[in-house]
């Protein structure tokens, strides 16, 4: 939004005058100072501020491009009551009797009409986002405040209202016209969730005025008690000087819609006044008018309240749907398949079996490395969809994280074989450089699980089952050929990998790990020290201390161990597993003095499960420990040697048991 193109200075002692005159008004018609004279000067004082509020206001709209037709609006509603001001004191003032209805009157009142169109034209540019309860918060605002000027005003009008058609039109036009001003005000308050900002504050703050003189003045001119020159006179001037600052003043940025305390103490203040409007009525008979318009706000504000329980459980749904699905695919996640399971296990148990299939990608890791991540999440997005659609008629597609799809069917048994193939085949991409297939474990429900927990588990470990039955792969084989080497040359280091594979895939698990992190954790955690082919026995079963040339050569095992595995592509995510398997959490390992999270986590992991395993087992230097020893030892070494995180998972696996099967092998 642009400021104002004009002079600091210039603005500023453009305002200073305006209030400068304004202060010497207020001064002579609230004080009641004045002599003849200064009752001319006044008077001329008077229509200066008029007539240069008015400037003000057409001035802004001729420099300023923005919100120019508003201004322009709000300008001549300005001069023309202005102008209807100057003839009254000029003309009709001295007259006798003074006409009624004049012209003045149609000048006067020819000015509301421009001031909406100016409002309404602001609204428009101000409000940017609009909310259906503001509308109706306006809506309540507006009527509390007629029926409030009605039960105050209108009696007294009423009860002096007389003559002609066209007089009785216009002493009724005057408080309409002048709460149709105050209700616009108060909807774009409203629609700015009653944070208005300096121009609508002003531009409130001077409406308010000058409805509050029309209204004291008839008021008083139907009670008998209108004096010239006194306080309702100084109420006009005024609203128009705040009207002129703010046209002074450099326009915000639009009001964004929103929500806060605001939105619903003030709505529940203007219910306040209708209802005491109407229970006035049962003490003392109010205004038929302002009793009908009270009980029309209570009627918008029911119905406020009825739009706003709409949009709270729109907003709960939608809360809860997004709660419950995958943002990436929009599939169902994690949380929505739980709850599923739960509905399917009651099922079951009436008699109506379902198949709970999980799929995990075989390939995705390296294509996400090859291609990026925004790459990966294309394909897992097209996956998903392709998901989705095979089992649209058959059950419901879920994902729940990483490259791990679900699909929960209505079937089992043989019937259901066709669906989980189908699914299977959609979640396959093949490329010149990339293949992604994938690996499923089926649990049928309630046969092979009786809850959610247990499900998932078997689900898992069959799926896991299946990607390690892969014998095919190269990956596989040369693992299982590098492990065959081994155990060819030393059967006690064979078995010490075997046995930490076991506790690295166990802890994996405990950490999160998807299927593919853990196979490659397993099968680093298995060749960790394949390297170790290449160091002479005579180090490697020194039974004492070694030397610092000799360590210097030990040191090289997870250098060679990666330069081994990279000679297959297919482990090269587990080389590189293997070469940091001996940095340590504060910086001082090797062969790259990697620390903290810099260090990947599956070869924290491996660094964990081998030291736990080298401490429970019988060296040549080093007696075995036992197992509660070697979990303090490894507390001990938390954040300095191991990464505490992975401890503290290590140490929990093994206290529910899970390495209880793995026993101590003699070396």
């Amino acid at each position: 939004m642009r400021s104002l193109p004009a002079r600091p200075a210039i603005l500023r002692a453009v305002a200073a005058l305006l209030l400068v005159a304004l202060l010497l008004h207020l001064a002579h018609n609230v004080a009641g100072l004045g002599r003849p004279a200064a009752d001319t000067a006044s008077d001329v004082v008077h229509h200066a501020i008029l007539f240069a509020a008015a400037g003000v206001i057409l001035w802004r709209a001729a420099r300023v491009p923005a919100d120019r037709a508003a201004w322009i609006a709000l300008g001549i509603g300005v001069l023309s009551w202005s102008v209807g001001e100057l003839l009254w004191t000029l003309v009709y003032v001295k007259m006798d009797p003074q006409p009624f209805p004049s012209v003045s009157d149609g000048l006067w009142l020819a000015a509301l009409p421009a001031w909406y169109t100016g409002l309404v034209l602001l609204v428009r540019g101000r409000i940017d986002r609009l909310p259906r309860t503001a509308w109706l918060d306006g809506l309540i605002a507006a009527l509390a405040l007629t029926a409030l000027v009605a039960a105050l005003v209108f009696p007294s009008i009423e009860a002096t209202t007389g003559g002609t058609p066209e007089t009785i039109a216009t002493n009724l036009a005057y408080p309409i016209g002048d709460v149709v001003l105050l209700g616009l005000v108060l909807y774009a308050f409203a629609m700015a969730s009653w944070r208005p900002g300096r121009v609508w504050l002003l531009l409130g703050a001077g409406f308010l005025l000058v409805a509050a003189a029309d209204l004291a003045f008839l008021y008083q001119q139907a009670t008998g008690t209108f004096q010239e020159q006194r306080w309702v006179d100084a109420l006009w001037p005024s609203g128009f000087t705040l009207l002129a600052i703010a046209a002074l003043v450099p326009p915000g940025r639009p009001v964004p819609g929103g929500r806060d305390r605001r939105t619903l103490v003030v709505p529940l203040g203007f219910a306040v006044a209708a209802v005491a409007i109407i229970g006035l009525d049962q003490l003392e008979r109010q205004n038929r008018v302002a009793v009908f318009i009270a009980l029309a706000t209570l009627g918008a504000i029911l119905a406020r309240t009825w739009l706003t329980f709409r949009e709270n459980q729109r907003l709960l749904h939608g809360s809860r749907e997004e709660a419950l699905t995958d943002p990436l695919t929009g599939l169902g996640n994690r949380r929505r398949l739980l709850l599923d399971l739960d509905d399917a296990l009651l099922a079951a148990a009436g008699g109506t079996s379902r198949t709970l299939v999980l799929f995990d990608l075989d390939g995705f890791k390296s294509y996400n490395d090859a291609f990026g991540h925004p790459a990966g999440d294309a394909l897992l997005q097209r996956l998903g969809d392709k998901l989705a659609a095979a089992v649209a008629s058959h059950g419901t597609a879920y994902r729940l994280g990483g490259d791990e799809f679900c699909v929960l069917l209505d079937r089992a048994g043989d019937v259901a074989e066709p669906v989980i193939a189908v699914a299977a085949g959609v979640l396959t991409e093949e490329g010149d450089a990339f293949s992604v297939t994938c690996s499923h474990g089926a649990v049928i429900l309630p046969a092979d699980a009786a809850d959610r927990a247990e499900a998932l588990r078997v689900a898992d470990r069959r799926m896991y089952a299946q990607k390690d039955s892969r014998r095919g792969s190269a990956g596989r084989q040369t693992s299982d050929a590098l492990m065959r080497a081994l155990k060819e040359r030393d059967a006690g280091l064979s078995g010490h990998l075997m046995q930490v594979g076991e506790l690295a895939r166990e802890v994996g698990r405990a950490m999160g790990l998807d299927a593919e992190a853990l196979d490659e954790v397993a099968r680093a955690a298995e060749l960790h020290d394949v390297g170790k082919v290449a160091i002479p026995d005579a180090i490697l079963e020194k039974p004492g201390a070694l030397t610092e040339t000799e360590w210097r050569y030990m040191h090289r095992h997870t250098v060679i161990g990666e330069r081994i595995l990279s000679a297959a592509p297919a482990l090269v995510p587990v080389a590189r597993i293997v070469r940091a398997s001996h940095e340590r959490w504060d910086g001082s390992g090797y062969p790259d003095r990697l620390a903290g999270e810099d260090i990947p986590l599956g070869a924290r992991i491996v660094a964990v499960c081998d030291a736990f395993h080298a401490m429970t087992s019988n060296r040549p230097y080093q007696a075995a420990v036992p197992m509660e020893a070697a979990l303090v030892e490894l507390r001990r070494c938390a954040g300095a040697q191991f990464d505490p995180q992975v401890v503290e998972s290590f140490c929990t696996t093994v206290a529910q048991g899970l390495a209880a099967a793995v026993s101590p092998v003699p070396r």
